[in-house]
């Protein structure tokens, strides 16, 4: 049974994993947490301190309490003009892909149609454990012709959220249930010609709940230490751009010092 604190613990990185409360952001004060999540102040006080050590949110003042920001210098761009779309036709349609020609007029340029495929919705996780190791999973890919480490994701069914797709597809395809997952970054793998939203998610933990249930995507499950990482990347054993980028994320919070279960 989920113990009061631990249902707060996880209510809160939900709240800020979903956007609810978005970077830069003050959470409510410690009076309405206690009054909204039905906890006392020092239960409180325990569960937003571990989560203030773990970067999710952060201390200012004595009792208040911000999801962290992501200052940039970068100022963002001004002037520039989107393309115009005039219409798409459709080429090629099934429930796994679509190929359509867009009619686009770029500024200045004289207008054309233009090749899009149109993908899923896709959610992919990594599950880090207290070892600092990865759950990955060793696979064959007929299209490359070639075996290698991914980390376990699939396509968002429609009207299921992300995260919950994300936990699904881990618990499907290696036989682990996540104990949590926390959203880090949305991301197109093929943004000039392919539509494909992809969904990073980042957790610790994961319960063994018996043997993988999806034959066709299972391959070997292994908990890979992170520190072979680097060296899996240079021998060419990563496949997907989703493996890539999850796992260059948790290397990048590392570096920095911050929790990989938070947007970089």
């Amino acid at each position: 049974m989920e113990t009061k604190s631990a249902r707060v613990d996880r209510t809160i990185r939900e709240w800020i994993s979903t956007g609810k409360y978005p970077p830069g952001s003050k959470l409510p004060s410690e009076r309405k947490l206690i009054e909204d999540l039905d906890i006392g102040r020092t239960q409180l006080r325990v569960v937003l301190g571990r989560l203030a050590l773990e970067g999710v949110v952060e201390v200012h003042g004595r009792s208040s309490y911000r999801v962290p920001g992501h200052a940039v210098s970068v100022e963002t761009p001004t002037g520039l003009e989107p393309w115009q779309i005039h219409g798409e036709r459709t080429l090629y349609d099934n429930r796994w892909v679509k190929l359509g020609l867009v009619d686009v007029e770029p500024p200045g340029v004289e207008r054309f149609e233009h090749h899009v495929v149109r993908l899923h919705h896709v959610a992919i996780a990594a599950v880090l454990d207290d070892q600092d190791r990865v759950l990955m999973l060793w696979r064959y890919r007929f299209v490359p012709d070639s075996f290698g480490w991914e980390l376990p994701g699939g396509i968002v069914d429609e009207g299921e959220a992300p995260a919950a797709a994300a936990a699904r597809e881990v618990e499907e395809e290696t036989g682990w249930r996540p104990d949590d997952l926390n959203h880090v970054v949305t991301y197109q793998p093929m943004v000039g010609m392919v539509d494909s939203p992809h969904e990073i998610y980042v957790g610790r933990g994961a319960k063994h709940v018996g043997d993988p249930t999806d034959l066709e995507e299972a391959g070997q499950v292994a908990w890979v230490p992170i520190a072979d990482i680097p060296g899996l990347m240079a021998r060419g054993d990563l496949m997907g751009s989703g493996t890539l980028v999850a796992l260059l994320h948790v290397l990048a919070s590392r570096a920095a010092g911050k929790s990989p279960t938070t947007a970089a």
